[in-house]
């Protein structure tokens, strides 16, 4: 009987350790795809934050000229 305890617990050990080399061969495998994604959001948003200070800009100059132009007019 413990011979066969000895036997289940190893074949567990066994299956065990074939998984977590599984698991870390697919994390292993995804990584550089995950980081790619991240820096890409990075990118975005980078990009999203330009868009928006050049629309401030933007909207800031237009708000000038509209004011500059209204005080011309009175």
């Amino acid at each position: 009987m413990a011979d066969q305890n000895l036997d289940v617990r190893g074949i567990v050990k066994e299956q065990e350790s074939r998984a977590a080399a599984s698991a870390s061969l697919g994390f292993n495998a995804v990584k550089p795809l995950v980081e790619f994604q991240a820096s890409m959001m990075r990118l975005f948003a980078e990009n999203v934050d330009q868009a928006a200070s050049n629309y401030e800009k933007s909207f800031e100059a237009v708000s000038k000229l509209v004011e500059r132009s209204r005080r011309e007019a009175a």
